[in-house]
């Protein structure tokens, strides 16, 4: 039988990043589930405080030199690689100059956060999608961590539904204790705009907060699962009344096998 695809989209992975709830999982839950049989593509942003010599990241030239437009701007999308040889895994880095390359990762220096985390959002789902269509590789289920992530599953229902490689992909929305404070910019929704997606689709953010921006993400999704011990009260409510499957959370001796349970409750 053929090994089923999960692709694993995080805002942070270890060792690139210092150690959290998220960046941990993102490290260790692919590993194990490769080695419960099933094949992975990791990604996360190339953030500027990534050392690239230190991890050996190489620009992948076939899979970079696409242009994404975002607010009527061009953006080219750079793509590089690294791997955890103890893992025997690669992951894949979304990069930009415009976005990516600063050396804090959502805050600057005093703990404001960027005014274009919105678009940072928008680029890093719609880059990941397409570089996985360049690698021609169908995901089975997609893995989300983050509010970083949290438009992919927007557009895997609603811009790419009618691609070949996403047509039978579930997707999983993973929520952690990282709420941001302060709205996204008011046009985030006009930002938003790509085929097949209409006005309706995004009204959830028609005030982009970070509860509403979440609440668009589990609607959009098949699965959703509590990352962190704790998260933000009103998502949690929101969650158990969508009635959504729904896994609460999950230690560190337990998660992987409780993960890979569901995924194979998706799939099969």
């Amino acid at each position: 039988m053929e090994k089923k695809k999960v692709l694993f989209i995080s805002s942070e992975i270890t060792p690139y990043l210092p150690e959290t709830e998220m960046s941990r999982k993102s490290r260790f839950l692919p590993q194990g589930i490769q080695e419960r049989g099933k094949e992975i593509r990791t990604f996360m942003p190339r953030y500027g405080s990534v050392n690239e010599r230190r991890n050996q990241l190489h620009e992948v030239i076939r899979l970079s030199g696409m242009n994404l437009i975002i607010d009527d701007t061009d953006h080219p999308l750079i793509i590089k690689v690294a791997s955890i040889q103890s893992a025997r895994m690669q992951v894949y880095f979304i990069d930009n100059e415009d976005y990516f390359q600063r050396k804090h990762v959502l805050k600057d220096s005093k703990g404001n956060e960027f005014a274009d985390n919105d678009e940072r959002a928008i680029f890093y789902a719609r880059g990941v999608l397409e570089t996985v269509v360049k690698l021609r590789w169908a995901p089975d289920l997609i893995h989300c961590s983050g509010w970083l992530t949290s438009l992919v599953p927007l557009y895997i229902k609603k811009a790419y539904n009618d691609n070949p490689l996403f047509v039978k992909s579930k997707v999983i929305y993973s929520i952690f204790h990282d709420d941001f404070k302060k709205s996204l910019d008011v046009n985030f929704r006009n930002k938003l705009k790509m085929n097949n997606i209409i006005n309706e689709d995004t009204e959830f953010v028609d005030e982009p907060s970070y509860v509403n921006l979440s609440k668009m993400a589990i609607q959009y999704s098949d699965s959703v699962i509590q990352g962190s011990p704790k998260i933000n009260p009103e998502v949690l409510e929101y969650i158990k009344s969508s009635e959504k499957p729904f896994l609460d959370y999950q230690p560190e001796n337990t998660y992987i096998d409780a993960y890979n349970d569901l995924y194979d409750k998706m799939l099969y």
